[in-house]
C-alpha cells in the first residue's frame, strides 16, 4: 500500500475537471453548450500579443534560465503600471514575476507562514487558496461573508479574527467566486486593523482591470508610509491579457519580501516563462485601449446577466462584478453540486457549485459570465426558466 503525505492525500482532487465531464454528457437537445464555469477570457488575444508571442518563443535568447525575480524589461513595465494606476511610487524592486497568480499565492504563502501558522480567509474562498494553505499545513480561519452585505467581510468579524500570531489575512477583489468589489475605505480600514495587528494583508486582484472604468483606483494602500511591511499585491496577467496558458503573474510588495520570495521560486520554477515575459513587457503599454474595450465587453455581458435574472422566478443574482455572478438558485434543501451537475448534462449550463467554496454555500452557484457574449448569456432565460429537477 502506497504512503504519502497526509496533507496532500486528503485534499479532494481537482474541482474543474469534474465540471468539465458534467459538460461532456450533456446531448445537445437544448442548444449549444454554454460554458460559465471557469474563468477564461470569452474572446481571442491581440493579434499584436500573438505576434510577440511568437517571435519571442522562437528567438534563442529566451530558451535559457531567466533572473528568478522576474525579466528586468517586464518589472519595469509592470512597476510603472502599478505606480500609474495607483498613483504610488513602485520601482522593480517592488515586483516579482511568478508563473500565474496561484504561484504568486504559493510563494506569498511559503515567505511569510509555516507549518502550525494561521492565515485567514473569507467564506466564500478561492478554493485554490485553500487547498494550497491546506497542504502547506497553515491552519485556515474563516470569516463569514453574508449575502445580506453583498458578501463583502464585516469589519467587526475580521477586528474579533485577527487575533494575535495570526499571519495574514488573504482578500480577493473584485472576489471568486463572488464577483464583490471591496470599496476602497473597506480596504483601508482592514488594512489598518491587519496592521495594527502585525498580520499581512494579501490582496489578490487578478480580476481588477474588469473594474468600472470610472472606478477609479482600486484602493490607496501604495501610498501608505511603510506599506513593504504589512501589504503583499497579487496579480494575473491572464484574464486581461487572454493568455492564461502561457501562465504569468505578478506580486508587489516590499523588497525584503521578492528576496523571501525569490527562494522559493528558485525551487519551484526558477523563473516565469520567459517568451510571455518578454510579450506581456510590450503588451502593457500598448494595448490600453484594446484592454479598456474588453471591460466595456465585460460590462455588457454583466449587464446582460442582469437582464436575465430579473425575469426568473426563483433565481436570485446575490453579487455581480468583474468576471463572476454568485446567484442562489430555488432548490434550497438541494446541495448546488447536484443542481450544477443537472444544469449541465440536462440543460447543458455549465457552472461551479456554492459548495466548492466553502461550507454553506450549498444554495448558490458560480456563473463565470465573462466567457460568454451577451446574446449567449441572454439565451439563459429560456433555458433556466423551464429547468426543474428531475423528481421535483
Amino acid at each position: 500500500m502506497p504512503h504519502f503525505n497526509p496533507l496532500i492525500a486528503k485534499l479532494s482532487p481537482p474541482p474543474v475537471p469534474s465540471v468539465l465531464a458534467w459538460a461532456k454528457a450533456y446531448d445537445g437537445t437544448r442548444g449549444p453548450l454554454i460554458d460559465l464555469s471557469q474563468a477564461v477570457p470569452g474572446y481571442p488575444p491581440h493579434p499584436g500579443m500573438l505576434k510577440w508571442l511568437g517571435k519571442a518563443a522562437a528567438s534563442p535568447a529566451f530558451t535559457g534560465y531567466g533572473a528568478i525575480e522576474g525579466e528586468q524589461v517586464l518589472r519595469t513595465a509592470y512597476a510603472t503600471h502599478v505606480s500609474s494606476l495607483y498613483k504610488a511610487p513602485v520601482g522593480v524592486k517592488n515586483i516579482h514575476i511568478t508563473s500565474g497568480c496561484n504561484q504568486a499565492f504559493i510563494c506569498t504563502a511559503m515567505a511569510i507562514a509555516k507549518a502550525g501558522d494561521t492565515i485567514l480567509m473569507t467564506n466564500p474562498f478561492y478554493f485554490n487558496q485553500e487547498t494550497t494553505l491546506a497542504m502547506l499545513g497553515i491552519g485556515i480561519d474563516l470569516v463569514p461573508c453574508d449575502a445580506s452585505d453583498g458578501f463583502l467581510p464585516d469589519i467587526d468579524a475580521i477586528a474579533s479574527a485577527l487575533k494575535p500570531g495570526v499571519r495574514a489575512l488573504a482578500l480577493v477583489t473584485p472576489n471568486n467566486p463572488t464577483g464583490s468589489v471591496y470599496p476602497p475605505a473597506l480596504l483601508r480600514r482592514i488594512y489598518d486593523l491587519c496592521r495594527a495587528n502585525r498580520t499581512w494583508l494579501i490582496l489578490d486582484e487578478t480580476y481588477r482591470d474588469f473594474l468600472a472604468e470610472d472606478s477609479g483606483a482600486p484602493h490607496e494602500l501604495l501610498s501608505i508610509k511603510g506599506w513593504q511591511d504589512s501589504l503583499i499585491c497579487l496579480y494575473s496577467f491572464s484574464k486581461s491579457f487572454c493568455i492564461p496558458g502561457h501562465r504569468l503573474g505578478a506580486i508587489t510588495a516590499g523588497p525584503k519580501v521578492v528576496e523571501q520570495v525569490a527562494k522559493i521560486m528558485d525551487n519551484l520554477q526558477i523563473c516565469a516563462p520567459r517568451s510571455a515575459q518578454s510579450a506581456v513587457a510590450k503588451a502593457l503599454p500598448a494595448l490600453d485601449d484594446w484592454r479598456a474595450g474588453n471591460r466595456v465587453e465585460i460590462a455588457r455581458r454583466a449587464e446582460a446577466l442582469k437582464q436575465v435574472m430579473s425575469k426568473l422566478k426563483g433565481w436570485k443574482l446575490q453579487a455581480i462584478g468583474a468576471y463572476f455572478a454568485y446567484i442562489r438558485h430555488p432548490y434550497p434543501d438541494i446541495r448546488s453540486e447536484f443542481v450544477a451537475e443537472k444544469l449541465a448534462k440536462l440543460a447543458g449550463i455549465v457552472c461551479l457549485p456554492g459548495d466548492y467554496f466553502g461550507e454553506g454555500q450549498e444554495g448558490y452557484l458560480r456563473f463565470a459570465f465573462a466567457n460568454a457574449d451577451a446574446p449567449t448569456i441572454l439565451r439563459l432565460e429560456e433555458r433556466l426558466s423551464s429547468f426543474n429537477l428531475p423528481g421535483l
